[in-house]
């Protein structure tokens, strides 16, 4: 963890003041520069070799859809392992892959199926890596320091993506793909030593980590129930299955529509990410003046402007001028999503929640440019673009509803203001189910509004691990409501204490103030189920902690 203690403003830049980050941060940095030298190399030997538009597509859809498939299962085992370790083995299946594709193209053995086949590889370990590798960032800035912290790491994608094509356009034209694909596996190389000299301070709990399959439905019922992550997951597809036209069939506008070379893409996707590195310089003062969900619904007409550019136009220094344009409009999207997944979600569920956008976004691409590939192929590129471009308009109108506003107004800070549950005897960590009561004395002026303010906190219970949730009213006392949730075990509800967070304990709060007396503390009760003969507990009572 970091030593550096907290501060209540934060620059751009005031993450690469931590070493452990800026080392990484570096280190990722190569790493996505050698990712963009193969995915020149892999996309422009497919368009040279085969010309199909479907198999050039398919490259980009052997990258992402590994995401799709493993993301959630690498989430999961990201928030219960040793998240340095796990990294370290990811980085190295990486390597290993990468080496295998330069030597079978210094070979020349490298067919085209076998090339998808090694990239779906290579994919394999990217997707078991991103959710941990993004996770990781809290754990290596102070907090106040997060937003800026995530937007630097997209920061880094996008320079790596002003240089990567480039140089990669230049090393396939000028020495051959064999040599692109070994300076690729040379690129992990940097993130496996960072890694390894980094002494990561494991989460403090008492508790055992959960297992996978108890880890797993944890997240996914946190994501059910958690409407500012789901914001930014529709958000995300909407744009993403669209947007994924253009990266798909830029080498076939360039081979065929231009009839230019691998150094013109490559210096096209370098104006990208030239844009995108001027939009992160300009996005925290935009970020102080305009409402995220405005900046993104105009960054995605901007996106599907530059699709119409791209299908319409064939002046190549335009073109280099809509690619500019084009990355101020991907991450102003991009960042503005990733922003809102990473600071809307706790610590303990965060690299399962980012996987579900993950997810989401490699779907998008994946599934987006194998549809786009097979149109481009059947009625012509400039025809996917345009349908591509007016999809991507469409999309962002009917994803209005989906605000991402409120991921900077939740604290999700644990704020552990539950009290530890009393019991007469010790209680073994698997027995339940459990039982939680607390009853509540309102008055009778605000029963409405109590069962209105109810309905969040159940969403906070069911979040934090309750699979069952309610509220009954006495029918002898009106006024007096008993508040019931279901833990799957005794751990699980003692995990619910260390989950609760600064929002959960503002929002009890405002539920207290509602009681007749104000004085009056909510009473908790504990039920635990088991089979007879175990060690039982006589029902413990807990006033005040809500749990």
């Amino acid at each position: 963890m970091v030593n550096t203690p907290p501060t209540t403003t934060a620059g751009p830049w005031s993450p690469l003041k931590q070493p452990t980050f800026r080392a990484l941060w570096l280190a990722i940095l190569v790493g996505n520069i050698g990712t963009w030298i193969h995915d020149v190399a892999a996309a422009w030997v497919m368009a040279e070799t085969t010309g199909s538009p479907f198999m050039v597509a398919a490259v980009q859809s052997a990258t992402t859809l590994p995401v799709v498939l493993l993301a959630i299962v690498a989430g999961t085992l990201a928030d219960i392992v040793d998240r340095r370790r796990y990294l370290i083995v990811a980085q190295l299946w990486m390597l290993l892959v990468a080496s295998t594709l330069a030597v079978l193209a210094h070979l020349d053995m490298l067919g085209p199926w076998t090339l998808v086949a090694l990239t779906f590889a290579l994919g394999i370990g990217a997707a078991m890596a991103m959710p941990a590798q993004q996770a990781t960032t809290p754990e290596l800035v102070p907090r106040p320091m997060l937003g800026p912290a995530v937007a630097l790491g997209s920061l880094s994608m996008n320079i790596a993506r002003s240089i990567g094509p480039a140089l990669g356009g230049l090393i396939v034209a000028q020495a051959g793909i064999a040599w692109a694909f070994a300076v690729n596996a040379v690129s992990f190389f940097g993130v496996v030593v960072v890694l390894w000299r980094w002494r990561r301070t494991p989460t403090s709990s008492v508790l055992p980590p959960e297992t996978f399959g108890v880890a797993l439905r944890a997240g996914l019922r946190y994501a059910t129930q958690a409407t500012v992550l789901q914001a930014v997951l529709v958000k995300a597809a909407c744009f993403f299955v669209f947007a994924s036209a253009l990266t798909a069939l830029l080498p076939i506008v360039v081979k065929q529509e231009l009839g230019a070379s691998a150094g013109t893409y490559g210096l096209l996707l370098g104006c990208i990410g030239i844009g995108a590195i001027s939009g992160a310089m300009l996005l925290p003062k935009l970020r102080d003046r305009f409402d995220p969900d405005a900046m993104v619904l105009a960054a995605t007409v901007v996106y599907a402007a530059c699709m119409l550019a791209l299908a319409l136009l064939r002046n190549i220094p335009t073109l280099y001028a809509v690619s500019l344009l084009n990355g101020f409009a991907w991450i102003t999207v991009l960042s503005s999503l990733q922003i809102a997944a990473q600071t809307s979600v706790p610590a303990w569920v965060r690299a399962r929640a980012l996987s579900l956008y993950i997810v989401v976004f490699s779907a998008g691409m994946a599934v987006g440019s194998l549809g786009w590939g097979a149109l481009a192929q059947q009625y012509g590129t400039p025809t996917a673009l345009l349908a591509a471009a007016a999809g991507t308009v469409l999309a962002a109108l009917a994803s209005l509803r989906f605000r991402l506003g409120e991921a900077a107004r939740v604290n999700v800070t644990p704020s552990g203001h539950w009290p530890q549950p009393v019991a007469t005897e010790d209680i073994g960590g698997d027995r339940g189910p459990v039982l939680v009561t607390v009853e509540y004395r309102m008055a009778m002026a605000q029963r409405e509004e109590f069962l209105r303010r109810m309905q969040p906190l159940g969403h906070a219970r069911r979040r934090n691990g309750a699979v069952q949730w309610g509220v009954a009213e006495d029918s002898t006392r009106p006024g007096t409501y008993l508040e019931y949730f279901v833990d799957s075990s005794w751990h699980q509800h003692l995990r619910q204490h260390e989950r609760v967070t600064e929002d959960e304990r503002a929002l009890q709060d405002a539920i207290k103030a509602l009681l007749a007396d104000p004085k009056d503390e909510p009473l908790v009760r504990h039920f635990i189920g088991g089979a007879p003969g175990k060690a039982v507990a006589a029902p413990a009572n807990a006033p005040g902690g809500m749990a």
